[in-house]
């Protein structure tokens, strides 16, 4: 929201058109201008079938469940790392199209396997076509525009979201997040070398929470969770799902 500064959405980041068009019409609607946003050609895209196969692998998985967003998170990155993932560089070209109908051809025989119905690709292609004209203007080389920053001395500061706790490496595996909220991405997440690192700051909470299911030593199941709860606002930013808590000690008193 400052107007001096560039607003980088990364290329480690998966996007899901439809949730940031929202976000951008909020911050129109409250008198800012997203002119200073800059989504990263190479940030991919979270498609319907993302989030149709984020929810039928959560309830197959029966008591073993992760206690997943069902955003399409998850299996954004797997087809990212599977190398069919659509980038911004091809949502917002003719490419787009053939790309999908290869995708939902394949992902169809996976939700017909489970017995679920087949998705139709021409229609996702007509609602996310109107998604990418919107916000085809965003759309630059952010790895060239930190590198200009850096080059002119200007501050550049990269945020990661979550934590160490959720990192797909250094977590408490399986219940993580898709990718590396830690130090660790800053560099495969922007394109920053790591000699271009300066200061790292650590955020540290007098306790912990998460979302989603797994172990959760020293969990305050209680009263004192639910008041660490709500002095905290300990609910998922955009699920509003209310986070578990836990401490080593007591700030209710």
């Amino acid at each position: 929201m400052n107007p001096h500064t560039k607003a980088i959405i990364g290329n480690g980041v998966v996007i899901d058109p439809k949730v940031l068009i929202e976000e951008i019409n909020t911050l129109h609607d409250a008198g800012y201008s997203t002119d200073n946003l800059f989504i990263s050609n190479k940030a991919h895209v979270i498609m319907p079938y993302h989030i149709v196969l984020d929810k039928l692998l959560e309830e197959n998985r029966g008591n073993d469940k992760i206690g997943t967003t069902a955003r399409g998170i998850g299996p954004a990155y797997c087809d990212k790392y599977e190398r069919c993932g659509i980038r911004f560089e091809d949502f917002v070209t003719p490419n787009f199209s053939s790309l999908v109908k290869h995708n939902v051809l394949n992902k169809n025989k996976i939700l017909q396997a489970f017995g679920y119905d087949p998705l139709d690709a021409d229609s996702i292609i007509r609602e996310y076509e109107d998604y990418a004209r919107i916000l085809k203007p965003y759309m630059k080389d952010t790895i060239n525009i930190i590198h200009q920053s850096l080059e002119n001395d200007e501050n550049v500061l990269c945020e990661g979201a979550q934590a160490t706790l959720l990192d797909i490496d250094f977590g408490t595996y399986p219940f993580v997040t898709s990718s590396s909220p830690s130090i660790g991405g800053v560099c495969t997440g922007t394109g920053v070398s790591a000699r271009d690192i300066g200061e790292v700051y650590g955020v540290l909470k007098a306790y912990s929470s998460k979302v989603g299911a797994g172990p959760f030593l020293t969990e305050q199941d209680n009263e004192i969770g639910d008041c660490i709860r709500e002095l905290g606002h300990e609910y998922g930013t955009t699920t509003k799902r209310p986070r578990r808590c836990r401490m080593a000690r007591s700030c209710c008193s």
